[in-house]
């Protein structure tokens, strides 16, 4: 008889809910502490910048949507990232605000 796999068992990674938008998971940077979403590019539907490199973010790009993790659920901080520029973000600073 095959062994039935279950996801999840055992897994540390517990999300914290953050902002009206869904799930998110809390890190911890040089620049402070932070709540972040990724979206899939199923779910991306709209143009966002990345503050990160000033580039647009197209509709069905995933990305990562980042916040300060004291004002969470604030629609007013939250930043659509590329991922690659989140992950650097420590390396160079925001282009634009």
């Amino acid at each position: 008889m095959p062994r039935r796999n279950r996801p999840g068992r055992g897994r540390r990674d517990e999300p914290v809910l953050g902002g009206a938008t869904g799930w998110a998971s809390a890190e911890s940077g040089p620049d402070g502490e932070w709540l972040v979403r990724s979206v899939p590019g199923a779910q991306a539907v709209k143009t966002y910048r990345c503050p990160g490199c000033d580039h647009e973010i197209r509709p069905g790009v995933p990305h990562v949507v980042a916040w300060p993790a004291d004002e969470t659920g604030s629609s007013a901080d939250r930043r659509h990232w590329h991922r690659a520029c989140w992950q650097s973000r420590a390396t160079r600073r925001p282009s634009r605000w």
